[in-house]
């Protein structure tokens, strides 16, 4: 197939990525919500809930540079196929866990085997898509995960409701290994390997590219933060304005549609206009809807707050793996797209436990304040630092259209 970009179809990553992506992010999406009432029918109390539910980041933060190693020696689809596997092996550890340390012991493998998987559709996806479809592939790709998150939750709730919690951890298994079949079955012409990087390179990448991972590295942890305030902080107010768990749930998923309905429109707007258009609306929308958020006292003017928090995110779905793959410098992808994922993930993680000691020293609204405030330090260093259009990579690999 011709290499150039006209010829390069986003349908041709339907079932190497796209198909095994939105099976793992169900399978993690319906396992989140349920983890610490698991713990606490182990006999946990709150914090130490609260601690086995954080092993999943624990293990992705663990996982992130030796992922890299990996992918190099097996490249992505063997990468992908075996995190589903040990993903699939982790949550049947947690299933049959009958102490605490089994369990977190199931979510630690859990969190490693999203962080291999992730790192090797990133570094895939940066390798074979030009350009030219770079931003609407990853949009895509970030919607896909989103709808996972989306999807896994309301699967987890119907299965508790019929059957029981031990359902959905199945449930968990079978999408995980439905994942590792897919890929399995995916011939190589469709997901060829791409070419190696350079091996064992990955803290020699990072001191050398520091200035990027200073700047928009810090620009995308800084906007995963923001997407995790909003994960954590719209439960939060809900909670503190007295919303009931179902409408709270109802608001938020309504939202959550929205959001997801945003994510091809976001990838046309970074690969027409550039990268700052969808950055810096994400950085500056979620900055002001928590500011706004601390004025909804009641359920229409949270569901209003929550619906515009919707847009602003939505607008920006992708925007940090199209960051990450555009400064990926040429043949050490790996090594810096690992150092850059640990950097993301490093804030994401920092996120519920800054917004949980501010609340508990300053209250609720505080916190919310100083997620906006961290919003604008991020969209002054993304108007700063961020190109008004990225240089495309100067070659892409082709991907078969048979499908």
């Amino acid at each position: 197939m011709p290499t150039n970009a006209p010829a390069f179809k986003i349908s041709s990553l339907n079932v190497p990525v796209f198909a095994p992506s939105l099976l793992f992010g169900i399978a993690e999406g319906s396992l989140l919500p349920i983890i610490p009432a698991s713990a606490g029918a182990l006999g946990a109390d709150l914090p130490t809930a609260a601690v086995i539910t954080g092993l999943v980041m624990v293990g992705t933060l663990v996982a992130d540079i030796p992922a890299a190693r990996l992918i190099n020696l097996v490249a992505e689809r063997k990468a992908m196929l075996s995190a589903a596997a040990v993903g699939s092996v982790g949550v049947l550890v947690a299933l049959l866990s009958t102490t605490l340390w089994m369990l977190g012991a199931g979510m630690f493998l859990l969190g490693a085997s999203v962080s291999v998987f992730a790192l090797a559709r990133h570094s895939f996806l940066t390798e074979a898509v030009p350009y030219s479809h770079r931003a609407r592939s990853l949009s895509i790709l970030g919607g896909v995960f989103r709808a996972g998150h989306f999807i896994g939750p309301m699967i987890g709730a119907l299965l508790i409701t019929l059957i029981n919690i031990q359902a959905v951890y199945w449930s968990a298994v079978i999408f995980c290994a439905l994942a590792a079949v897919v890929l399995l079955f995916v011939k190589p012409d469709v997901m060829p390997d791409t070419p190696g990087t350079t091996k064992g390179a990955t803290w020699m990448v990072a001191k050398r590219e520091s200035r990027k991972l200073a700047t928009m590295g810090l620009v995308s942890a800084i906007m995963g933060s923001l997407r995790t305030a909003r994960i954590v902080g719209l439960p939060l107010w809900a909670l503190h304005i007295g919303l009931s768990p179902a409408v709270t749930a109802l608001y938020i998923g309504i939202a959550g549609a929205l959001d997801l309905a945003l994510s091809y429109t976001s990838g046309q707007i970074m690969d027409r206009f550039g990268r700052r258009w969808s950055a810096l609306p994400t950085l500056l929308g979620l900055s002001l809807t928590f500011a706004l958020l601390t004025i909804a006292n009641d359920p229409t003017t949270f569901l209003t707050v929550a619906l515009i928090m919707s847009v602003a995110n939505g607008v920006g779905s992708g925007i940090i793996l199209v960051i990450g793959s555009d400064l990926a410098p040429k043949g050490e992808r790996n090594e810096f797209l690992a150092s850059y994922r640990l950097l993301v993930d490093a804030g994401v993680a920092a996120t519920p436990l800054a917004i949980s000691g501010i609340t508990a020293l300053f209250g609720l609204a505080t916190a919310m304040f100083w997620v906006t405030g961290t919003g604008i330090v991020g969209a002054v260093l993304a108007h700063r630092y961020l190109p008004r259009r990225a240089k495309p990579s100067e070659q892409t690999l082709p991907i078969s259209e048979n499908m």
